[in-house]
This record gives C-alpha cells, structure tokens and sequence, in this order.
C-alpha cells in the first residue's frame, strides 16, 4: 500500500499537473469503483481543480463549488499519467480521470478491488475520513508519546495504526523499528522515555528521508513505479539478505498477508521473534538466538 512517502509524492506531482486545470471527465471501467451517488460523479465534470491534498493514506482533489474527489489506493491501486484520452489499461484498469492536459489513469493490480472514490460536497465530510493518526513530521515529542501510549499495543501495531498515527504502514513501520533499534514486538506500556524518543526521531528521520529520496527520484516526472520493495531499504523485503549495518541475516515474521522484517542482532538483542508457521512446525526445536540458527542451518 503506497503510504506517507509516496503518497506525499503524488500529491505533489498532482498538483503540478492538475492545479487551475478543467477536469473534463470522469471514465469509469468498474463501477465498483464509485462509494457514493450523491454529489454525483457528473456534477464534477466541467470543473477546475484548486488543490490537491493527502488525508492519511488518501488523496483529495478539491474542485471548485466546494466539490471533492477522495480516492484511496488501498493495497494495489497505482496512478499512470498519459496524454488526454489515453486508454484504460485492460486487466487493471479501474478508471481514468481526463483533465484538459492530461488523463490521470487509475489502475489496481488485484483480483481483490479495494480502491475506492468517493465525491463529497461538503468540506466538513472530508473528517470522516481522518482517523484521527497524528501527523508525525508536525508533532512534538509529547503528542507523539501520548499517541504511542494511548493504547498497549506492539510498537509495529501501533505505529501502522491510522487512529494513532497517520499514513505509516508495513513497510515503513520495519524502516523506522530498525533505525530506531527497537523490537517490533516490543509493548508501548513498556517502553523508556528512551526509547520513545528514539522511536520519535527515527520515525521522523525515515519517512523525511524516503519522502526526499522519492521526491528526487521522481524529479519533474511522475512516479510510475510505487512499490513497497524498494532498493536502498535496510530491512523491508530484505529477508535472509545481510542487515546494512552489522551483516546479519534480517529476519521475519509472517502473519495474514503481511511480514515483519527486522535484524535480530541491532533490534531484539540477537533474539529471534517466533514466527506462528514455524513454531507450530519446530516446536522446542526452534531457535532462540542467531547463533542456534546458524546452527541448525549447519
């Protein structure tokens, strides 16, 4: 799911592209699309864009007539930016936003069709969707440790939770635990005033640096290739390949559909986290420390 860093990037190639520019029309290829009926989509038509704007994970155009189009990725959803009256892409095409300069091509790489626009006529209803996560780049230590403790979750729990912080999910949760040397199962009830600011300045330090290194990369362009997997990255996607900072193998964690990664020498103090799969199969066997797992591998 594109979070804070990419969806930062969006918005500001959005706006480059679409602010002062007629949203000519709106192509829908699935209708699953659309969540609302009333503004409908066609009332949209016509209008020129005045801002574009990130709400959590979301992004927001807001037209004239106090009209506004909120649309969220969700896991697979991507943007492609052609020239006006560009085609929908086959499989994965769910619509195209037709500009006077430009169509804004929505596509979701998925059986599962989660994305989703809504059109909201009234700037007030734009609060339904903030759930409430501070903003970590404008928060002050206290705010951030008052959100972090609020509820006694896994730090990586309440990190990627949108209540308590806004636009953080899985990938940039295991960035920030690893900068920060801290475990992803770590209790916030737990945690030193330490290690909370340690956790503050890491969270800050990683998405400022991957928003930049984003921004870079993009240039005047427009971000094409939004991933999850990104080169560069210390642990996230990186399983079994050597930690940046002291070579040790990053480990995992596998839940649903997702998975932890972290280095157990720099977060867990050389502890390897039990992964649910493996437990069940190993049982005692399974090992504690890095080096019962060189071990076994032996």
């Amino acid at each position: 799911m594109p979070e804070l860093p990419d969806v930062t990037v969006y918005v500001e190639r959005l706006s480059a592209l679409t602010v002062g520019q007629e949203l000519v029309g709106v192509r829908l290829k699935s209708p699953f699309l659309l969540r609302t009926f009333e503004p409908t989509l066609v009332s949209t038509f016509g209008k020129k864009v005045r801002d574009v704007r990130r709400v959590g994970k979301r992004i927001v155009f807001g037209l004239e007539g106090n009209l506004f189009l909120v649309i969220h990725l969700m896991i697979a959803g991507r943007f492609r930016w052609g020239k006006l009256g560009a085609a929908i892409p086959g499989k994965i095409g769910l619509a195209s936003f037709d500009f006077a300069n430009g169509s804004l091509l929505l596509t979701e790489a998925s059986t599962k069709k989660r994305a989703s626009l809504h059109v909201i006529g009234d700037p007030r209803a734009l609060v339904d969707f903030q759930r409430g996560g501070i903003e970590v780049d404008s928060a002050s230590l206290a705010d951030f440790r008052a959100a972090l403790v609020r509820e006694n979750h896994t730090v990586k729990r309440a990190l990627t939770d949108p209540r308590l912080f806004s636009g953080i999910g899985n990938s940039y949760s295991d960035e920030i635990l690893h900068a920060a040397r801290l475990s992803p199962v770590k209790r916030t009830a737990q945690m030193t005033d330490e290690e909370i600011t340690r956790l503050y300045e890491g969270t800050k330090s990683t998405l400022a640096r991957w928003t930049d290194i984003l921004r870079k990369d993009v240039g005047d362009g427009f971000p094409e290739k939004v991933t999850a997997f990104r080169e560069g990255m210390a642990v996230h996607g990186r399983y079994g390949k050597p930690c940046p900072d002291c070579g040790s193998p990053v480990q995992r964690i596998v839940y649903a559909e997702n998975e932890t990664n972290y280095c157990a020498r720099c977060q867990t103090g050389g502890k390897l986290l039990a992964d649910r799969a493996l437990s069940r199969l190993l049982h005692e066997d399974w090992p504690r420390t890095l080096e019962e797992l060189e071990e076994l591998r032996k």
